[in-house]
């Protein structure tokens, strides 16, 4: 690490797209005393521009010095940050991250940590001997509801945990914007079981105080793709919805120049890269699963049974934690419905779904064994992941206090969630069990 004071550390964030906006606008605004930006590095100059741009506009904040991928390296040794903000394409984490650990730098990264073994097994070694640190950042943890969760799991309530069941809805707003971009490429993110379910494995190895043991799945393709939207006749004749007259009436279309932060970060952008933000999910190239099915085995002696669904009319999920002494329930419910893309406002809504102020509802029930049932919380959500974005800046760049739930993710914590998903995919391919341990020998 750098001599900086702790009270304002040095800043690079690698990567700015949407999803870097969160932390760029904490560093500039409620953390700016304790935060200094002095990098941007990406493979695109307009979005570093835009970023900028939004920076001095909403904070006044000076512009921040802004380096092409090529150059990460001479941005760590220009700007002499004290920790690499790796908000990156999935496949791309571990360059970032090894090499910034191996400069001695700490590292806060998106999750999911990265996308196959070989670059997992790349990031464990350089954190086994570097001095800085990794963290993973899993907002989930840190949701309120999440950590009623935990609370009330650790304090044995429910007895020895047998086994989970856990439903994962996306509606087809939300789990259709997978489709649309570069997350549909399983070569770039893993597919959904690494991309997507990363956070909701790490929660059940966070709720249940164990780690995954051996893994059986199968997933398919079964909403989305050119040859079911064909079968369905849901298919429309563009490549991509932006001036496509076939799109225009298309519920699964987004329309990005509808939409200033999406216009500014990607349509207006496209001339530097190529990249099209609004691909149609009923078209060819998709090569990732929508509908997928897991069984682990923890070491513990725990199972897990799990289900993600990329195309439900509403978005949401369920949980059951069955114990020796009894069952905890818990139901989120982010809207009633799904609405078209198109009619949503915010950039936030299409890409993580809209948790719509009214329809939102978070239900947790104590079953104990020969009692009656025990509502311990019923409310609406919070904003920004249930309240989980805000509480997981805090704990990154302002006083975190105590952590009595140990909700700071580490590299260890990252590996964990991703293997699940790892060795789903595997599983997907030959139809067998698979031992975790076998993925990083």
């Amino acid at each position: 690490m750098s001599g900086t004071p702790a009270s304002r550390r040095r800043y690079a964030v690698v990567g700015l797209g949407a999803r870097a906006e969160t932390f760029v606008g904490a560093l500039a605004g409620p953390y700016a005393e304790r935060g200094e930006l002095v990098g941007f590095c990406d493979t695109n100059p307009t979005r570093m521009s835009v970023h900028n741009r939004w920076l001095a506009e909403r904070h006044g904040y000076p512009a921040v010095p802004q380096y092409a991928a090529a150059d990460f390296a001479r941005m760590l040794d220009e700007q002499r940050p004290d920790v690499v903000l790796v908000t990156s394409m999935d496949r791309t984490h571990d360059d970032y991250i090894v090499a910034a650990l191996e400069a001695g730098l700490d590292v806060i990264t998106e999750k999911p940590m990265t996308m196959d073994p070989v670059r997992c097994r790349r990031i464990l070694d350089a954190a086994e001997k570097a001095s800085g640190s990794v963290r993973v950042a899993f907002n989930y943890r840190y949701n309120p509801v999440h950590a009623k969760v935990r609370e009330v799991l650790a304090s044995g309530a429910i007895g020895e945990i047998g086994s989970v069941h856990f439903e994962w809805l996306l509606d087809v707003r939300h789990g259709a914007d997978y489709f649309r971009r570069w997350h549909r490429d399983k070569g770039n993110a893993g597919g959904l079981m690494v991309h997507k379910a990363t956070h909701h494995f790490d929660l059940v190895n966070w709720w249940i105080a164990s780690e995954p043991e051996t893994v059986f799945a199968d997933g398919k393709l079964f909403f989305y793709g050119d040859e079911n939207g064909k079968r369905r006749g849901l298919a429309r004749a563009y490549d991509r919805a932006d001036s496509s007259p076939e799109a225009a009436d298309d519920p699964f279309a987004i329309k990005l120049a509808a939409n200033d932060k999406l216009r500014e970060l990607y349509l207006e952008a496209e001339h530097d890269d190529g990249y099209h933000r609004d691909q149609n999910v009923f078209g060819p190239g998709i090569t990732i699963e929508d509908d997928m099915a897991v069984l682990v085995r923890y070491t513990s002696g725990a199972s897990l049974s799990y289900h993600l669904t990329a195309y439900s009319p509403w978005e949401g999920y369920r949980i059951g934690f069955n114990g020796s002494a009894g069952r905890l329930e818990l139901l989120v419910r982010e809207n009633t419905f799904a609405t078209p893309p198109a009619d949503q406002q915010h950039a936030t809504a299409v890409q993580h779904g809209d948790a719509r102020p009214g329809e939102t509802e978070a239900l947790l029930t104590l079953h104990p064994l020969w009692e009656p049932p025990q509502t311990l919380l019923h409310g609406e959500l919070g904003q920004g992941h249930g309240g989980g974005d805000a509480r997981l800046l805090e704990s990154l760049f302002g006083d975190p206090g105590e952590d009595p739930l140990g909700r700071s993710a580490d590299h260890e914590d990252g590996a964990r969630s991703l293997l699940i998903g790892l060795a789903a995919n595997q599983s997907f391919e030959t139809g067998q069990v698979v031992k975790v341990s076998s993925l990083l020998s």
